[in-house]
């Protein structure tokens, strides 16, 4: 765990950590990179949103396909960062999920 100026930061190593993770700290905000589910299917992120409605979810990807920026937010993402724009994109969008 690291402390920051948004709260802790908690990094995890795939999806099953993911959502343990995510049931035992309840995080506000979690950012998860695409390519750490085995599931493209997004049912991790169905799965994070069920557990907890609350909780504000920022996918990271390397895909600048319109559809799976569209899958990312049909199946309940938040907000989508591309990874080549992470520097000026991932912190205006934690700040925008958590004034929501």
């Amino acid at each position: 765990m690291l402390e920051t100026a948004f709260g802790t930061v908690v990094m995890v190593a795939d999806e099953a950590s993911l959502l343990d993770g995510a049931a035992r700290l309840r995080p506000d905000v979690a950012v998860v990179d695409l390519s750490l589910a085995e599931d493209y299917g997004l049912s991790w992120l169905r799965t994070l949103k069920e557990r907890g409605p609350q909780l504000k979810v920022i996918v990271l990807s390397v895909h600048d396909e319109q559809s799976v920026r569209r899958a990312a937010m049909e199946a309940g993402a938040d907000a989508f960062v591309l990874k080549r724009d992470i520097a000026t994109d991932l912190l205006p969008a934690v700040e925008c999920v958590r004034r929501e």
